[in-house]
């Protein structure tokens, strides 16, 4: 992962517009791009394109959509969606990216669902923690791979090329930090130089590399990763070396409820509509609704690292919509027992312990008492037998800091002025989240990736089409 100099040197391939990545923000950076008319191609390291998009949960914030409407919800707006990412991440994100991105969704959304049929509805039966209003759209199973398919197929019926097997090792810049190309090594180690006019990182975060969780986010080290191997952090090292802004370094999305040992993570409706968590001795040690994301270091400290989900059946209902927590059942990851004693021999904590615990969570919900941990259970019912539940660890989806870009996604030097013609987003990009694991609102990272994918590439056409 080194920038080159590129005096003197020439390109036997060239394009306009060369992208690096084919998740969401790739493809639609390039979809983008192409409506424009700019020559437009994609490289991809995969021998299939994957990555965070299709490991996702296919769901997509956005505010005031003609699919809101449609739908009855009419009280949903941008500024109400920019208010709950400033509120979820205190404050500390770009204000500005962070208006952008909140205006722009819903044409981003409807974009994408009308013109190139991308599989969305709203979610209403239940809000995820920081959202004061159903903000999410999302595919028929909850699940990216399906979002995914769709904007592969798209840029395929559009002409648009993907190199697969392609990756991306080093870029090519001149003295004024104008990117000329890169160079792509092949599985079999042939080498390839490919020009461009303008070049769009959209190949995501650093999840995958140990070594730059170690150097940025120590504590998430040992969380389970289940991101894709392949975030290995080029476009943060590839930025560094040409003095390129990055923030936000630390933060990142987790997940707290993880099955284990299977890998899959529940749907958080298992929480968001009263359910809980316990620790190894029975009780309750934490706010679980502040977020799903916070929540995975929470569970990392507990005893042996490991906590019970414990949720009923009309919660199980709204969850079990979503795709991995389907999978999850189907590997037997879930249990469902019909007393707390059965939960309690489950677990091995002592049951008069897990009795209280469950007679305090009822005595909140009945408003008889005030949560200590600051939790709000409000409007839920208490829960009821049969109870389902599953042992979780903490997780780490994908990091949130990157390359800080200004609104048309040019990434910007440590001064402030931006590259010329270098463009990246998605997770690549400074996400929207501050500087920690707290900061997420929920669907931040699918947000970000299809919203900066379109802006990126507008913007890249533009600047060639000049």
């Amino acid at each position: 992962m080194a920038v080159l100099k590129a005096e003197g040197k020439t390109f036997p391939t060239r394009t306009q517009v060369l992208v690096i990545g084919a998740g969401a923000c790739g493809t639609i950076a390039a979809l983008a791009a192409n409506e424009r008319g700019a020559e437009v191609l994609i490289l991809e390291r995969d021998a299939k394109p994957s990555g965070s998009t299709s490991l996702s949960g296919g769901q997509i914030p956005a505010a005031g959509t003609k699919l809101q409407k449609a739908a009855g919800l009419l009280d949903d707006t941008p500024e109400l969606l920019y208010q709950d990412i400033l509120a979820k991440s205190h404050g500390e994100c770009d204000h500005e990216i962070a208006r952008l991105i909140a205006d722009e969704a819903s044409k981003t959304v409807e974009w994408l669902v009308e013109r190139y049929k991308l599989p969305l509805s709203c979610i209403l039966d239940f809000q995820y923690p920081g959202h004061s209003r159903p903000h999410m759209h999302a595919s028929p199973s909850r699940y990216g791979a399906e979002l995914h398919a769709v904007l592969l197929a798209a840029v395929e019926a559009q002409g648009i090329p993907i190199a697969t097997s392609a990756q991306a090792t080093d870029l090519y810049a001149d003295a004024s930090g104008r990117i000329l190309g890169v160079r792509v090594r092949r599985p079999d180690g042939a080498v390839e130089e490919i020009g461009c006019e303008a070049l769009i990182l959209a190949c995501n975060g650093y999840g995958g590399n140990k070594e730059m969780l170690k150097e940025y986010i120590p504590e998430a080290v040992d969380l389970f990763y289940e991101g894709h191997v392949g975030n290995q952090g080029e476009a943060v090292r590839w930025g560094e070396e040409l003095g390129a802004s990055v923030k936000d370094m630390g933060s990142f999305q987790g997940h707290g409820a993880c099955c284990t040992p299977h890998g899959m993570h529940l749907g958080w409706g298992t929480i968001t509509e009263g359910g809980f968590q316990v620790n190894r001795h029975g009780d309750r040690f934490s706010n679980e609704n502040a977020g799903y994301s916070e929540q995975a270091l929470k569970v990392h400290r507990q005893p042996d690292h490991v906590a019970w989900t414990i949720w009923d059946e009309r919660c199980e209902r709204i969850a079990n919509q979503q795709h991995s927590h389907m999978e999850a059942n189907e590997t037997g990851a879930i249990k469902r027992y019909d007393s707390i004693e059965a939960i309690a021999r489950a677990i091995g904590c002592d049951a008069g312990t897990l009795a209280q615990t469950f007679a305090d969570v009822a005595a909140i919900v009945r408003g008889e008492k005030k949560d200590e941990l600051g939790r709000n259970f409000e409007g839920k019912p208490v829960l009821r037998p049969p109870y389902y539940v599953s042992k979780v660890m903490g997780a780490l989806t994908h990091t949130q800091g990157g390359l800080e870009v200004n609104k048309e996604m040019r990434v910007l030097r440590k001064d402030g002025t931006p590259f010329p013609n270098l463009f990246a987003g998605g997770g690549a990009a400074r996400g929207l989240s501050g500087p920690a694991d707290w900061g997420y609102l929920s669907g931040s990272g699918l947000m970000t990736a299809t919203n900066m994918g379109r802006l990126a590439g507008e913007a890249a056409a533009a600047l060639v089409k000049k």
